[in-house]
């Protein structure tokens, strides 16, 4: 193989794992803002809102 060719898709294997790993860093940020937010907002249901918290965060994990 091309040496040229070789080192063009290691650096685009990167870039791509890179870029996509942004997407669920930006969701755990909003997901944690939003649940800290609802515990602000209902200290009461503080265990409904950490559960669901968590679901979320293992579900964006699963991808």
């Amino acid at each position: 193989m091309n040496p040229l060719v070789s080192a063009a898709s290691v650096i685009a294997a990167g870039l791509a794992v890179g870029l996509a790993s942004i997407g669920p860093g930006v969701g755990q940020g909003t997901a944690a803002g939003q649940a800290v937010e609802g515990i602000m907002r209902q200290p009461e249901a503080e265990k409904k809102n950490t559960r669901y918290f968590y679901c979320l965060v293992w579900l964006l994990w699963s991808f």
